[in-house]
């Protein structure tokens, strides 16, 4: 399994890498940039061919890929027309921009084709009730199926659990559910629990006193419906991820838990590979929005780094010196390589302990 989970990862990493670079690719052929090197990996190449004067290549450190750009540096430009230092800032934006923008859809329509395919979940029957809440009060029952909350349908356990966690301020919900074919309606009083969102913060949701069975159903939407969650799912990412950046610029979350590397994704990738393709197919989709937003970034040698120098370039009218562009590079070296360890290390910490 392990030997496997390797392969995946592998796969993973290639393949997050290749759309990201592909984006460039194809933003650079279109504007009439010649494209020099289309590489995948660093390091020793395994594997290289020349086509129309661009060279791909597969190179033995499945970590990352780049797509070198003729004239794409001070040293390299010679000012031909079809080099990227030639291009008006528009143009250089737009190449920039579709790596990531190629990322974020990807994980777009990966989402989409879990919605489409269907993926398992718990259904809304309850597997038992916690003694002294709400819900045992009420007269609910295990084996019981609950269908509506305040007249709500709900068609699987994390929907009903997401209605219940807003009601928060609530008194009480009206609940229908079905026992023994009948359709039956109570009143369950809410109550109030403190518990840790996916970011670890603290916050209160209301619970009636119930847990999920065992039974799992196979949820699936049709192709708009499954469109308008997948750009839901989406949005949400978006939003968690901008807020876990937040939280640890501020410090209120945790680097050492909340930073990972390579070795981080490893692990992850090993505990997913079991659940079968959905599981594979959301964490692809998960890890492509993420690399896209962290690749905005306003770090030198990442593309919001590139489109910072951009902006700087507009605003004092020229671009960069060899001098000044060799100190940007060091920099971001620097600045990527030391993340690079932090998470390795943070990985390790949270795979071995101290």
């Amino acid at each position: 399994m392990i030997f496997i989970s390797f392969i995946v990862f592998l796969f993973i990493l290639g393949l997050l890498t290749f759309i990201h670079e592909l984006g460039h690719f194809f933003a650079s052929k279109r504007l009439a940039v010649q494209v020099k090197e289309f590489s995948l990996g660093f390091g020793k190449r395994l594997f290289s061919k020349r086509i129309n004067n661009t060279e791909y290549a597969i190179n033995l450190v499945p970590l990352g890929g780049y797509v070198k750009l003729a004239g794409d540096s001070v040293v390299d430009y010679t000012g031909q027309p079809n080099e990227y230092l030639s291009k008006p800032l528009r143009q250089r934006l737009i190449i920039i921009l579709c790596g990531p923008i190629l990322n974020y859809l990807l994980g777009f329509l990966f989402f989409w084709a879990i919605f489409f395919i269907g993926y398992p979940a718990s259904t809304t029957k309850i597997g038992a009730l916690l003694e002294g809440f709400g819900a045992e009060e009420a007269g609910l029952k295990a084996g019981d199926r609950i269908i509506e909350i305040d007249g709500k349908r709900v068609n699987c356990w994390e929907e009903l659990q997401r209605v219940i966690y807003s009601k928060v301020d609530a008194k009480r919900v009206r609940v229908t559910y079905i026992r023994d074919n009948q359709e039956y309606t109570t009143y369950v009083e809410i109550r109030k629990k403190q518990v840790s969102d996916l970011l670890g913060q603290q916050r209160k949701v209301g619970i009636l006193g119930i847990s999920p069975s065992e039974e799992e159903m196979v949820l699936r939407y049709g192709f708009l419906k499954s469109s308008l969650l997948a750009l839901l799912k989406t949005a949400q990412l978006t939003s968690m991820t901008y807020r876990a950046l937040w939280l640890i610029i501020s410090g209120r979350l945790s680097v050492r838990e909340s930073v990972s590397g390579p070795l981080g994704m490893l692990f992850i990738t090993h505990k997913v590979t079991p659940l079968g393709t959905i599981a594979i197919l959301n964490l692809i989709a998960v890890l492509s929005i993420s690399i896209s937003i962290i690749n905005l970034l306003p770090l030198p040698i990442l593309d919001g780094g590139h489109i910072v120098l951009l902006l700087i370039e507009r605003l004092r009218g020229r671009g960069l010196t060899l001098k000044e562009e060799r100190i940007i590079t060091r920099i971001g070296f620097t600045i990527i390589g030391s993340l690079l360890i932090l998470a390795t290390y943070n990985d390790l910490l949270r795979l071995f302990g101290r």
